[in-house]
């Protein structure tokens, strides 16, 4: 196996360990060992990884009985620091540490760990001073594959420190690049939304009412930009039942358009107001079209939402219902179906705990836009 491979398999073993590990002696031998391992090297081999490093050195601010938990050698000099911790201990301790030994040692990579998170540092700030901040953090209980594709500079058979710092300044930046993002993303800030506003409203007053409802908006923008983006990356690769998702995933109703900004001023006690399309609703309509694309092209199959429900439409035509959810109450959560023969506005309501209780009425679905033809 390669390394992503085993780092994997050790990930997927992880779980069923913790029971069993009660101290830092055993998060080193279940978890931390297997890991380096991974990465290539011999942990039984005490030229290559050095368990208890730094035992002849006398390093400034930190006590003689403190050591190193691993170092990894390479021709005796250590390319790799790891300070480890219990499984269940928080990563708050430990740096200090690993800061100072790779000062003395003049290693430009280090590692803290409980065996559940790694974090690697750095001396990009300023050479042989590790980073204050990791340039990345790897989490074994939620694998991201694109970060272990990063790690590979550091595995024995591709070691390459010029080639990993280059990597890690970039991922030092864009990391923190997502962290603002997504930071923006939940919960946008005043100066992040009056860009925005600035943009669209110029010469209007950014104040009263008008800030927390264009905050609303701008969650809003953000959500259906990283929707269209995914869907317009998938749709291009042909995964799956990408084009049933693809298609217009938000009727006009959701979107947000200058002419619904412009539709109120700037003093208090004048809402803007619009229907908010939640996200538990587009998942629902993405479910029905993915059912659906057996029997219709997935551009016939629309969505409109209104105040007391979100409508699903077969040609975006009023006179052919889909089906309508209704999940203004969170504790009655209710599908309305058109299948029953007669009246084409006559709905049969039904109770749904779950996303995934759509499913079941996946017959009757594809009965209704049968009936429509």
């Amino acid at each position: 196996m390669d390394f992503i491979d085993q780092v994997k398999a050790l990930a997927a073993r992880i779980p069923g360990q913790l029971e069993h590990i009660k101290t830092e002696a055993a998060t080193r031998n279940a978890l931390v060992e297997p890991f380096i391992r991974a990465l290539g090297y011999d942990t039984s081999d005490l030229a290559e990884v050095v368990p208890e490093f730094g035992a002849d050195l006398d390093v400034p601010g930190v006590p003689k009985n403190k050591k190193i938990d691993y170092g990894i050698l390479k021709d005796g000099k250590p390319l790799i620091l790891i300070e480890c911790k219990c499984y269940n201990d928080k990563l708050n301790d430990g740096y200090k540490q690993l800061f100072y030994y790779a000062v003395a040692t003049d290693c430009r990579i280090g590692v803290l760990t409980n065996g559940l998170i790694y974090r690697f540092y750095a001396d990009l700030d300023k050479p042989n001073k590790l980073d204050e901040s990791p340039f990345l953090e790897l989490d074994m209980l939620n694998l991201k594959e694109p970060l272990l594709d990063e790690l590979k500079c550091l595995t024995k058979s591709a070691l390459n420190i010029p080639e990993m710092l280059t990597a890690a300044n970039e991922l030092k930046y864009v990391g923190g690049m997502l962290q603002i993002l997504t930071s923006q993303l939940n919960e946008p800030s005043d100066e992040f939304v009056k860009f925005f506003f600035q943009q669209l409203c110029s010469g209007r007053v950014f104040a009263g009412s008008v800030k927390p409802q264009f905050a609303g908006f701008t969650k809003r923008a953000m959500k259906q930009f990283i929707r269209e983006q995914i869907n317009s990356i998938l749709d291009a690769s042909g995964i799956g039942s990408t084009s049933a998702i693809a298609s217009k995933p938000l009727s006009e109703a959701t979107e947000i358009t200058s002419k619904e900004v412009n539709a109120s001023d700037d003093s208090p006690g004048k809402p803007i107001t619009s229907i908010v399309t939640t996200e538990e609703e587009l998942e629902a309509f993405y479910i029905v079209k993915a059912i659906l694309r057996d029997v219709a092209e997935p551009n016939r199959i629309f969505s409109r939402d209104v105040t007391t429900y979100f409508g699903v439409l077969l040609d975006n035509n009023n006179r052919k219902p889909i089906c309508r959810f209704y999940f203004n109450s969170p504790q009655n959560k209710r599908l309305a179906l058109f299948d029953k023969a007669g009246d084409d506005k006559q709905e049969e309501k039904v109770v749904i705990e779950q996303l995934d209780d759509i499913y079941k009425y996946a017959d009757r679905l594809k009965k209704t836009v049968a009936r429509y033809g």
